[in-house]
């Protein structure tokens, strides 16, 4: 279940003003009340002394970034992808503090609280955020998965995540993803079919947290079935403006579904002819040959034996899963 901002500060800052919370309730006022400082046990490792910052709202860019190894894309963060917080933000403000550590002097780089960050820009809002020195990466990093906990990543953002854990060989394929990450097999092949898609492509919608498996899915087909020189001119074509601004609609999902209808008409007219069979094709004389037209491909096998036909149907499944 998703944990709201509110409840992750206080599930993360056990003690406030220097006071033990013995209740999460306690915690939760004391970061809503915007205590001066806190106290934060990271990763149950170390306790680190928080101090409160406000950014002013014309320094938030040249002052503050974001973690590198944050897991959320901030190429992504536009207007749609934060309507959920910006009509808060644009009449109150931001209301709870995001999480940072001071690096180069006075600069501050976000660990928690890189949508916050981004409203504020989109609203010209003063930045609220608690920073600390003595941070270390493996802490950086365990205060930025954490707090990614009460906003769901993206197919592509979890995607990277899982790629990740496979380039450290932390698992060894899908399988182990599937129950390390506590999802469907069929959600980690389509959160890395989303991760191995370009950026360009994805920033074409107003808001990637609305892609579905299925739109993944199609998008990775469409996508490499390119030729180099074709991926080239969909990339032009891309650059020239976002495409989710170009579509006169209102609301995310209408705007989402006429982006994909555009891609496809872009593919459709950028894909090479291509020489199709109109008649058998041997692939092994006598046991398998195969027809091919347009989008359809059909295969004829014979003498196959009930091993082999659990490991063609496997192998099709993960492809076009």
């Amino acid at each position: 279940m998703a944990i709201k901002t509110s409840e992750l500060n206080a599930l993360l800052f056990g003690k406030a003003d220097k006071r033990r919370a013995t209740t999460v309730l306690e915690a939760q006022k004391a970061v809503s009340e915007k205590a001066a400082v806190i106290e934060l046990a990271v990763a149950g490792e170390q306790t680190v002394e928080f101090q409160l910052i406000c950014v002013s709202a014309g320094e938030v860019v040249s002052r503050t970034s974001v973690f590198i190894e944050n897991a959320r894309e901030q190429s992504f963060l536009n207007e749609f992808a934060l309507s959920d917080i910006l009509v808060t933000f644009r009449e109150h403000g931001q209301q709870y503090p995001a999480v940072g550590r001071w690096v180069d002097g006075d600069k501050i780089e976000v660990l928690d609280g890189s949508r916050r960050r981004m409203a504020c820009i989109f609203t010209k809002k003063d930045f609220l955020i608690y920073v600390a020195s003595g941070i270390n990466s493996k802490h950086a990093k365990f205060l930025s998965d954490v707090a990614n906990a009460h906003k769901p990543l993206s197919l592509f953002e979890r995607g990277k995540e899982m790629q990740a854990m496979l380039h450290r060989k932390e698992v060894l394929d899908q399988k182990e993803l599937a129950k390390v990450c506590l999802c469907s097999e069929a959600l980690v092949s389509g959160a890395l079919k989303a991760a191995a898609l370009p950026l360009q492509l994805l920033q074409a919608y107003p808001s990637v947290d609305e892609l579905g498996r299925p739109t993944i899915v199609k998008l990775h087909r469409l996508f490499f079935s390119l030729s180099d020189d074709e991926k080239s001119k969909l990339f032009t074509k891309l650059e020239q403006e976002p495409l989710w601004e170009t579509v006169d609609l209102q609301g995310v999902s209408r705007i989402t579904r006429k982006v994909t209808i555009n891609i496809e008409q872009w593919h459709a007219s950028l894909k090479s002819p291509v020489e199709h069979t109109t008649s058998a094709v041997d692939l092994v004389k006598g046991r398998a040959n195969y027809r091919h037209k347009g989008d359809y491909l059909s295969i004829n096998l014979k003498k196959v034996s009930d091993v082999d036909v659990q490991a063609i149907l496997d192998f099709i499944q993960a492809q076009l899963a």
